[in-house]
């Protein structure tokens, strides 16, 4: 084994291990398999993984208190596979720590991108976890003095609009739910208030994307909140 990334496939179904062996072995990564939550954690104390790909559906325990648990400790990329049917549980995934979701079946080309994003947002993070400057293509804010600019041109926010993009800053890449974004930026008693996000992304839209219509950087992830995008 060199320097490839360690996955760690937590999937009680042997032709679904299978497939996600061939893509990735055929792309590089090195593989460590769990077939059921407590090897999983097992696993992942000792070896160490880079990202961990997590199937909701396993036999000894819930993935939610899988993935819990693994959170306590662990803060590499977690990407949840979810049934179709399970967006309540995919929003629940992503409330619990997880970093993205794919729905079966999936093909291995949005496999390997979703693998990729995460690898390189945790890698930036990790880089400029000190620094107070974040940026994406023309988009940088400076955390420091609280200032955002596009292309070098300042845009002036309010301070909800700021603390709005600056949430989704500090976790580049990554979907937020509503509710997630509800709570850091209202508060806790305002997590069913979804109105209040839509009227205040678009806002922000409006003020740091070309076309609000077709964003490039605050993306929807529909019926489950939103991405700041890096790429």
């Amino acid at each position: 084994m060199g320097t490839e990334p360690k996955i760690l496939i937590i999937e009680d179904e042997l032709p679904i291990r299978r497939f996600l062996r061939s893509a990735l072995v055929a792309e590089g990564y090195h593989l460590i398999e769990a077939e059921n939550g407590q090897q999983a954690i097992r696993f992942a104390s000792q070896q160490s993984p880079d990202l961990v790909i997590l199937d909701l559906g396993l036999p000894d325990m819930d993935g939610q208190d899988v993935l819990r648990q693994l959170r306590e400790w662990l803060t590499v990329p977690v990407i949840v596979l979810s049934a179709r049917d399970q967006e309540q549980q995919k929003i629940l995934a992503l409330d619990n720590g997880a970093d993205d979701f794919l729905t079966k079946p999936f093909s291995t080309g949005e496999l390997l991108a979703r693998l990729r994003v995460a690898l390189r947002r945790h890698s930036k993070v990790v880089a400029e976890k000190e620094s107070s400057i974040f940026e994406a293509g023309d988009l940088k804010i400076d955390l420091s003095a609280r200032r955002v600019f596009v292309r070098q041109t300042e845009i002036h926010l309010t301070p909800i609009e700021y603390k709005l993009l600056t949430t989704l800053a500090k976790h580049p890449g990554k979907v937020l739910t509503h509710r997630v974004l509800l709570k850091e930026v209202w508060g806790p008693h305002q997590v069913q208030e979804n109105h209040y996000l839509r009227v205040f992304m678009a806002g922000l839209r409006k003020k740091i994307e070309d076309d609000s219509a077709n964003p490039k950087y605050l993306l929807t992830e529909q019926g489950v909140g939103y991405r700041l995008a890096v790429d």
